[in-house]
C-alpha cells in the first residue's frame, strides 16, 4: 500500500469519526479542526515510531486543515510537529522555519505558554544541531519551563530536553531526574511510546555514566513499552543500544545477539540497509 492509499484510507476514518461523535452547538462548525487534530496525532504516533516521511505527510495534510480553519492554536502545534520530523530528517533550515512561524503566531495571539513551548522547541534544535552550549540551552530551558503548565504533553518535552542538556554538561544524575519527570508525566498520561524514549534516553545517561547494568535495566524497561505498543522502530533501537552497552560492559556474545536481534527486526520492516550495518557490528 502506498503512502497516497494510506492517506486515502485515514481520510475515510477521519469521516467515520466524526459521524460518531457527540451533536455539535448549535452554530459551531468543526470538521476541519477535528481533521487537523487527527492528522496530528497520527502524524505524532508515526514520527514516535521513526516513520518520518509518513508522518511529515500526515502533517502536512494536519496543517492544510488548520490553515483552513484559520485556527490558531492548531497552526502552532502543528508547526512544532513538523518541525521535529523536519530536523529528524535533516532538513534543519525547514525545521526553524516551522518552530519560528510557531512563535509568531503565538505571539499573535499573546499566549505566553505557547510562546514558551515554541522556544523550547527551537533551544532543542540548536542544541542538537549544535548552534548553541548547553549551559546555555539550559538557561534558557530552565527560564521558559516555568511559563509551561497547562498542557503535560509539552511540560514533558521541556523536561526532557532539560535532560538532553544536562546529559551533555555530564550532570548525569541531575539528567536523570529531569527525564524522569516526564517519564512520571507520559506514564500517568498513557503516551506510552513517549515513556519508552525516556527509558532509553535513561539508560544512554546511565551508560554514560559508567553504570551499565543500570542502563540495560532501563533498556529492558524500554523494551516492555514498545513491545506493548508493537514500535518496531523503537524495539530495534532499544536492541541496538543494548548491544552497545553490552559491547562496553566486555560481554561481547551478548551484544553480538543483541545485534542480531535488532537487525532482524530492521531486516523484518524493509530496512536492508540498516539491518547490515548491525550485521557488521555483530562479527
Amino acid at each position: 500500500m502506498n503512502k497516497f492509499t494510506v492517506l486515502r484510507v485515514i481520510f475515510i476514518l477521519v469521516v467515520l469519526a466524526s459521524c460518531s461523535t457527540a451533536p455539535r452547538k448549535p452554530g459551531a462548525i468543526n470538521e476541519l479542526s477535528m481533521r487537523s487534530e487527527y492528522w496530528l496525532e497520527l502524524g505524532n504516533k508515526e514520527s514516535d515510531r521513526g516513520n518520518l516521511e509518513t508522518a511529515l505527510d500526515l502533517l502536512n495534510e494536519s496543517k492544510n486543515q488548520a490553515v483552513l480553519a484559520d485556527d490558531p492554536g492548531l497552526l502552532i502545534r502543528t508547526g512544532l510537529s513538523k518541525g521535529n520530523v523536519l530536523l529528524s530528517l535533516g532538513r534543519t533550515d525547514e525545521a526553524f522555519t516551522e518552530w519560528e512561524q510557531a512563535l509568531g503566531e503565538a505571539g499573535n495571539i499573546k499566549d505566553s505558554e505557547l510562546e514558551a513551548v515554541s522556544r523550547v522547541h527551537i533551544i532543542r534544535g540548536n542544541l542538537l544541531s549544535g548552534n548553541a552550549a548547553a549551559q546555555r540551552a539550559l538557561d534558557e530551558v530552565n527560564h521558559e519551563i516555568s511559563s509551561i503548565k497547562k498542557d503535560q504533553y509539552y511540560v514533558a518535552f521541556a523536561w526532557l530536553v532539560a535532560g538532553l542538556c544536562q546529559r551533555e554538561l555530564g550532570r548525569f544524575p541531575e539528567a536523570e531526574n529531569s527525564v524522569r519527570r516526564s517519564l512520571a508525566i507520559h506514564e500517568r498520561g498513557r503516551f506510552y511510546e513517549q515513556a519508552a524514549y525516556d527509558w532509553f534516553l535513561i539508560a544512554s545517561i546511565r551508560s554514560l555514566a559508567g553504570n551499565y547494568n543500570g542502563a540495560l535495566s532501563a533498556l529492558q524497561s524500554a523494551i516492555e513499552l514498545d513491545r506493548r505498543m508493537e514500535n518496531s522502530f523503537g524495539l530495534a533501537s532499544d536492541w541496538r543500544a543494548m548491544g552497545d552497552v553490552l559491547a562496553k560492559a566486555g560481554r561481547a556474545e551478548e551484544s553480538r545477539q543483541a545485534y542480531q536481534r535488532a537487525a532482524a527486526i530492521l531486516r523484518a520492516m524493509g530496512e536492508e540497509g540498516l539491518a547490515a550495518e548491525l550485521d557488521k557490528r555483530a562479527e
